[in-house]
């Protein structure tokens, strides 16, 4: 009898915690890394803009972005509420975007595209910073993004 108790008080705890938890990560209202997404927010871009010739800093930028995304990100890349994608400043198909997103170099730019149709753009800087430690590289572009999704 005891036993009895203990497996239905122990199911009743799995359904419990099942109901309350389940819902919002099948509503897509929170990152796969369990961050909130923001009601406002309909997608975040990073692009790794470059030239043709990069250096080997300005690879690993973009490498490690890729890899972060796919890594952390990669329900919100399949369902296209993450956008990736190295772009060439020096192509003319990339020219629209170049000029969007004001990109003059080698850059991680960061697109937040809001429901109401508004959009912002960041640079971010600290990322040069960061390539020679790549977990400290990835945790870091990973905060940035679950930031932009939250809203912040």
């Amino acid at each position: 009898m005891n036993k009895k108790l203990i497996y239905s008080i122990g199911i009743g705890i799995v359904i419990l915690l099942l109901i309350i938890f389940v819902p919002k990560y099948l509503s897509g209202n929170v990152t796969a890394s369990g961050s909130p997404i923001s009601s406002d927010i309909e997608k975040v871009k990073v692009y790794h803009f470059h030239a043709t010739q990069q250096c080997s800093s300005c690879i690993a930028v973009g490498n490690l972005a890729e890899e972060t995304i796919n890594t952390y990100f990669s329900d919100e890349l399949k369902s296209g509420k993450i956008v990736f994608a190295s772009i060439n400043i020096d192509l003319p198909e990339n020219k629209v975007l170049v000029d969007k997103y004001e990109a003059k170099g080698s850059s991680l730019l960061i697109g937040t595209y809001y429901k109401d149709g508004s959009f912002s753009k960041e640079e971010n800087t600290n990322v040069w910073y960061k390539i020679s430690n790549k977990a400290d590289y990835m945790n870091y572009l990973k905060g940035v993004i679950e930031g932009k999704f939250s809203g912040n």
